[in-house]
C-alpha cells in the first residue's frame, strides 16, 4: 500500500458532492480527552497536472492533453490564497517539511517554485533546516531547471524513474526512456543535497533479472533515499480494466527480496515498508505521516490531517483544478471537514506506524491520539498470537511476518 492509497482509505467517506458555496459539513464529535502537544507539522502542496496519465496510476492527475498552457499563475493564486485562509489553523506551529506532490510538479518553472515557496516563507513558520521536496519527471526537466528549482529553496529532489528498461518504462506509459532517466539522475545528483529514486518491481513481463539490474543500476547512483514500490493495479486504472501480464506471487516475493539484500549490501537501512536510506537519510516529510504527525495539504484534491486538544481531523479540498481554482478564490477551498472518531484512532495509528520495519515508541500513541495504548490491547494480543506483532524495548514494531503480510496484521486493529 502506497501513502496514497493509505490516505484515500481513510479519507473514504459517504457525503455526495456538496453545492458551491455551500457551509463546509464537519462530522462526529470531538474524540480524545486531550493532546498535550500538537504533533509534528508538515506541508503538501499538489500541482495536478501531468504530461500523460499512466495506465497504472490512481492519483489525482489530469492529463495536460494537447501540450496547452498550463494555468501557472491563476493556479498558485488559488495555492496562496487556500494558504492564507488555512493559516489560522496552525498558527504557532512550525513546518518542518514542505512536498511538491503531482501529477508532475516540474512542469511548473522555477519561478513558480520560487513564487509558491516564497508565500509559505511569508505565511508560515519554516524551521529553519526544513526539508522542501519536488517531484520530478525525467522527461520534463533539464539543468537549468534543477538549478532554479534548487535556487528557490528546493533541498530534496524525488525523481520517478520506475525501471531503466526500455520495454516496461513503455508498457508502464512513462514519457522517459533508459538514457533520460540516467541523465535526470546525474543532473540531479550535481544539483541537491538529497536525491530520492522511486523505482517499480513486479512490472508487465518483468522477470527476477530484470529487477535486480533494474536495483543495481540505482545503487550506481548511490542516491540517498530509494523507494522500491510493487506495482499494483488500482480501481479506475486502464491497468485494472485490462490487467498485463504481471509476475506471480512467487516470483514478486522473489524480486522483493532480493531487492532489499542488495541495497542493505550497498549501506542502504530498509526503514519503511518501501523506502530504504542511507544513515540518517530517511525521509523527513514521509516520516512525519507514518508517526502519525499533522500535515496541512493545499491544492487539487490535497488531503489533511491537523490535531487539536480535543480532536484530530481530516480535510480534503475539490479534486478538479479547475473548481479548486474557483473555490478557493472564494474563500471556499475547503470541501469536507471531519473528525477522527476515537474507536477509528488505533487502525490509523496503526495503518501509518506499522509500515515503518522498526516501529514506534508506545507511548507515541499517547502522544498523537490523546489514547492509551492500552485500548488496543485484544488487538495487539491477537497480532501477537499471529506472529505479526513484537513488543521490545518499548517499541511496537511488525516481525518479519507482519512486514510479508501488513494487510492482515492491520485488519486486526479494525472495529
Amino acid at each position: 500500500m502506497t501513502i496514497k492509497k493509505i490516505i484515500d482509505i481513510i479519507a473514504a467517506d459517504k457525503l455526495g458532492p456538496r453545492p458551491a458555496n455551500a457551509a463546509v459539513p464537519v462530522l462526529g464529535q470531538p474524540t480524545i480527552s486531550g493532546l498535550t502537544q500538537p504533533p509534528p507539522l508538515s506541508l503538501y502542496i499538489h500541482i495536478p497536472w501531468c504530461v500523460k496519465k499512466c495506465p497504472y496510476c490512481d492519483f489525482n492527475s489530469h492529463e495536460n492533453r494537447n501540450n496547452s498552457e498550463l494555468p501557472e499563475s491563476a493556479y498558485i493564486d488559488a495555492l496562496i490564497a487556500d494558504l492564507e485562509l488555512a493559516t489560522p489553523k496552525i498558527w504557532g506551529r512550525k513546518i518542518k517539511s514542505v512536498f511538491f506532490g503531482g501529477g508532475t510538479p516540474s512542469l511548473f518553472s522555477a519561478a513558480s517554485i520560487d513564487r509558491i515557496l516564497s508565500q509559505v516563507c511569508m505565511l508560515t513558520a519554516l524551521e529553519f533546516d526544513a526539508e522542501i521536496t519536488l517531484e520530478a519527471n525525467p522527461g520534463t526537466v533539464d539543468a537549468a531547471h534543477f538549478l532554479g528549482y534548487q535556487q528557490a529553496g528546493v533541498n530534496r529532489l524525488s525523481l520517478g524513474i520506475q525501471s531503466f528498461n526500455n520495454a516496461h518504462l513503455k508498457a508502464l506509459g512513462r514519457i522517459h526512456d533508459s538514457e533520460q532517466a540516467k541523465q535526470a539522475i546525474a543532473l540531479a545528483m550535481n544539483t541537491f543535497e538529497q536525491v530520492n529514486l522511486d523505482m517499480m518491481y513486479g512490472l508487465p513481463e518483468q522477470t527476477l533479472n530484470d529487477a535486480l539490474e533494474d536495483a543495481q543500476t540505482a545503487v550506481q547512483f548511490q542516491p540517498a533515499h530509494l523507494s522500491f514500490y510493487h506495482l499494483t493495479l488500482e480501481p479506475n486504472t486502464p491497468f485494472y480494466r485490462t490487467p498485463p501480464s504481471l509476475p506471480d506471487e512467487d516470483t514478486s516475493c522473489d524480486m522483493q527480496i532480493a531487492i532489499e539484500t542488495l541495497l542493505a549490501q550497498h549501506g542502504y537501512q530498509h526503514y519503511e515498508t518501501s523506502a530504504f536510506a542511507k544513515k540518517a537519510k530517511q525521509a523527513k516529510h514521509n516520516l512525519n505521516y507514518w508517526q502519525f504527525g499533522d500535515y496541512l495539504g493545499i491544492g487539487a484534491g490535497a488531503h489533511s490531517k491537523l490535531s487539536y486538544h480535543d480532536k484530530i481531523t481530516r480535510e480534503v479540498r475539490p479534486k478538479h483544478p479547475k473548481a479548486y481554482m474557483e473555490q478557493a478564490l472564494q474563500a471556499n477551498a475547503v470541501e469536507r471537514v471531519w473528525h477522527i472518531a476515537k474507536d477509528e484512532l488505533g487502525f490509523e495509528f496503526m495503518m501509518n506506524a506499522l509500515r515503518l520495519i522498526d516501529g514506534v515508541p508506545l507511548d507515541l500513541f499517547e502522544q498523537r491520539c490523546g489514547l492509551h495504548i492500552h485500548t488496543l490491547q485484544d488487538a495487539i494480543k491477537k497480532a501477537q498470537d499471529k506472529g505479526l506483532l513484537v513488543i521490545e524495548h518499548g517499541f511496537i514494531k511488525p516481525s518479519l511476518l507482519g512486514q510479508r503480510f501488513l494487510n492482515e496484521l492491520l485488519a486486526l486493529f479494525l472495529v
